[in-house]
């Protein structure tokens, strides 16, 4: 392997391919998870492409684009190298820390089993209890039953992709990582799996992925006897044969627990193996082999996606097309749950960059969607209309969004911004997310006519969410026109009204007119400020608003008040809003009822950071920077009583905070510390209940920066 010095010049493109065959694992394998070999084959054959619509799924059977721990924990959990330093070792500890932060218990991420059933719950348990990383995945404390489950390997890729052609690199990479949940062969397991993703990027065959993830396996170990085996039983015959081995020698039956390790690793191997180096092939062979089907195809895609690049993925079965790289991660980072894979790409090659001395890539000025991979389509899709809309390259090797209409009338090209009417009733875990845009904020597009091309009448659109909370028809908003003529590029600006309440759903263009030859090609969209914007029960009704929150308390209720928060133990927070948001105000009127405090919360990055604005225990106000533990900035007296209503504002401007109570200051500091630079809003309660009829933010006033 050369040098993580060394970076592929392909690199950027091969983790966007990284991240593909992951999600393309995941979504193939799910609908049969945990079926037998032999039942897959009775029901549904060799598995060569996506069968949502041939199995019966608990709700919505052919919905394709889900919430999912596996791919949740692979794309999640690497936000912990946003905090650490770039060299040097990863500290299990700052792993941990991360998973505080970012889970909410029993509702994102991971499969909240219980304690001793689900490996990634018992070690979030042992955290929660004070226990540090890695003691909390160790199988001294949990057993190796327990530790030795197959999480480990699952959720590895995402730091293996930061690290191409550094085999030795990923591996201690995945190993730091997983060590908070897994110990044992689990940890030799993902060890494997990351040095096969970051020798991916540069290996010229098959052959020699599996040698230096080998490499990276400790000799004499079982997980090392099992990668031996598995190759030289494919070197002899057929997979299906290979299959029948493990099977007998490495099946469920010699390994107990919900999901060990052992068996679903040894599957991993025989598809890579008897691959060839081809994606669709390697699927083929890991998902109808059966046990852990999405675990084991994430795992496999990763893999292959990142050896074969985005060619590979769409050889023989367009796996690409259906995805339209639409992506959910809910954690309590609200404003990044709607996502897609061309951004979490380049989040994580991001990292990659900065380990190897690179500039990190920021495509088009930083433009949110860009559509710079090809056939990165970012989500946009036709919402309404006739037409197509595909990514095809730009004279300059850039790529742009191609809009084609067809027929007469508008067409509207969307992408979501918010929980989409399909992803409403979510099988597993529900999809509990922010917008990503609001009212307030500017959108910004750039659009071209190629040359010979018909002029094109173009406008920003958005969708709001429905009032009945079912329908189809959302209400729709359009800035104003613009005509584009042949061969020219043309920037469309619009500040995003009020939309009476709900929460924006769908953004994108919309073509006024189509004509005979009309083409739009989308450069780049985007937004940008703070917004101006009211959160309350809107008039006309329906329950998108109150899903607009992501809910990190025990218990809320809409039914009397607008927002009405019950936390039985500790802090529960109630998260709006995104890490865009940076310099703000944020107010919202209060009513405690029995609890020991109630409080405002801004810049909010996760459930164990941010800066809270905190009336307690009955006889105080201050203000807290949360940081993983508590800060006090600013405190004074400040007598308070149950069943009274308190107006609380927040205003974060730069190292600026300042707080209100009833209009009257009560806190005005700078903090030196620059790390809650941005973030969302939450209301908050500790031990007890309280209410709240609307929240509202708006710019910080910039005036009042002179001299600060």
């Amino acid at each position: 392997m050369r040098s993580v010095d060394d970076l592929p010049a392909d690199y950027d493109e091969r983790v966007y391919a990284g991240v593909l065959g992951k999600i393309i694992g995941v979504y193939l394998g799910r609908p049969f998870e945990g079926w037998t070999y032999d039942r897959i084959l009775r029901d549904l054959g060799e598995i060569t492409g996506y069968v949502n619509d041939r199995v019966d799924l608990p709700l919505n059977n052919h919905l394709l684009v889900v919430t999912d721990d596996d791919i949740s924990g692979t794309l999640v959990f690497p936000r912990v190298l946003d905090d650490v330093a770039i060299t040097g070792e990863l500290d299990p500890r700052a792993v941990a820390r991360t998973w505080l932060n970012e889970l909410i218990p029993d509702r994102t991420v991971l499969w909240w089993g219980g304690l001793g059933n689900s490996t990634e719950h018992t070690a979030y348990l042992r955290l929660r209890a004070g226990v540090e990383a890695p003691l909390s995945g160790s199988a001294a404390l949990n057993g190796r039953v327990v530790s030795e489950q197959v999480g480990a390997q699952i959720f590895c890729e995402g730091f293996a992709m930061t690290c191409p052609a550094d085999p030795a690199g990923a591996a201690d990479l995945a190993q730091a990582a997983a060590s908070v949940s897994h110990d044992g062969e689990a940890l030799q397991a993902a060890r494997m799996v990351a040095a096969m993703v970051a020798a991916a990027f540069v290996a010229p065959d098959i052959e020699t992925v599996l040698d230096e993830g080998l490499g990276q396996v400790t000799p004499g170990c079982l997980i090392a006897d099992v990668i031996r085996d598995v190759r030289a039983w494919a070197a002899d015959g057929d997979w299906h044969t290979t299959r029948a081995r493990i099977a007998e020698r490495y099946g469920y039956s010699r390994y107990g627990g919900n999901c060990h390790v052992v068996p679903n690793h040894a599957v991993v191997i025989a598809a890579i193996a008897h691959s060839g180096g081809d994606f669709g092939r390697a699927m083929t062979v890991v998902n109808t082999c059966g046990w852990d089907t999405d675990s084991n195809a994430g795992d496999v895609g990763s893999v292959m996606g990142v050896f074969g690049g985005l060619a590979g993925l769409t050889r023989g079965v367009d796996y690409r097309g259906p995805l339209s790289d639409r992506l959910y991660l809910p954690t309590a980072e609200p404003g990044g749950v709607i996502t897609d894979a061309a951004r979490e790409a380049l989040r994580l090659s991001r990292h990659g960059r900065a380990r190897s001395g690179s500039e990190p890539v920021a495509p088009k000025d930083g433009a949110r969607f860009h559509f710079t991979f090809p056939g990165s389509v970012q989500g946009f899709g036709i919402r309404g209309g006739e037409g197509d809309a595909v990514q095809v390259p730009g004279p300059d090797g850039r790529g742009r969004l191609s809009i084609r209409p067809r027929g007469p009338g508008a067409l509207d090209v969307v992408t979501p911004t918010f929980i989409p009417l399909e992803a409403r009733d979510m099988p597993g875990y529900g999809l509990m997310a922010s917008p990503t845009l609001y009212p307030g904020q500017t959108v910004r597009a750039v659009i071209e006519v190629p040359p010979g091309a018909a002029a094109v009448a173009a406008r920003l659109l958005v969708e709001a969410a429905d009032a009945g909370g079912r329908g189809d028809e959302l209400p729709r908003f359009t800035g104003p026109a613009t005509t584009a003529a042949p061969g020219t590029r043309v920037e469309l600006a619009w500040t995003v009204p009020d939309l009476g309440g709900q929460p924006v759903t769908f953004v994108g263009v919309t073509v006024d007119a189509a004509v005979p030859g009309c083409e739009l090609l989308l450069d780049r969209l985007g937004w940008s400020g703070e917004p101006t914007v009211t959160f309350t029960r809107p008039v006309s009704g329906g329950v998108m608003w109150q899903r607009s929150w992501v809910d990190a308390v025990d218990r809320l209720d809409h039914a009397d008040e607008p927002y009405r928060l019950i936390q039985d133990a500790g802090l529960g927070q109630l998260i709006q809003g995104t890490r865009e948001w940076r310099d703000y105000r944020v107010s919202a009127d209060v009513t405690p009822h029995l609890a020991d405090a109630v409080g405002l919360a801004a810049r909010v990055q996760g459930l164990e950071r941010g800066y809270l604005l905190e009336l307690e225990g009955r006889r105080r106000v201050r203000l807290v920077r949360r940081w993983h533990g508590e800060t006090e900035l600013a405190g004074i007296p400040f007598a308070w009583e149950y069943g009274t209503t308190y107006d609380l504002a927040l205003e974060v401007r730069g190292r600026v905070i300042r707080g209100w109570v009833d209009g009257r200051l009560v806190a005005d500091v700078i903090d030196e510390d620059t790390r809650l630079s941005d973030g969302s809003v939450a209301l908050t309660v500790r031990n007890g209940r309280t209410a709240t009829s609307a929240v509202s933010v708006r710019p910080a006033d910039r005036a009042t920066r002179t001299g600060r």
